[in-house]
């Protein structure tokens, strides 16, 4: 099983107000998933473009 960390970040308000609309749209369940899932998918993108 992977191992989690917790992480306390800052980020402009406007980002925290389009990720409560994807919360509010129903995309995701709240904002750490959809951070968790954008972050998966540039880290899984990167280790793609790498090999």
């Amino acid at each position: 099983m992977t191992s989690i960390e917790v992480l306390n970040i800052r980020l402009p308000k406007k980002i925290v107000l389009w990720l409560d609309s994807l919360v509010v749209r129903g995309l995701y369940k709240s904002r750490a998933e959809a951070i968790r899932e954008f972050t998966r998918e540039y880290v899984l993108s990167q280790e793609r473009g790498s090999s």
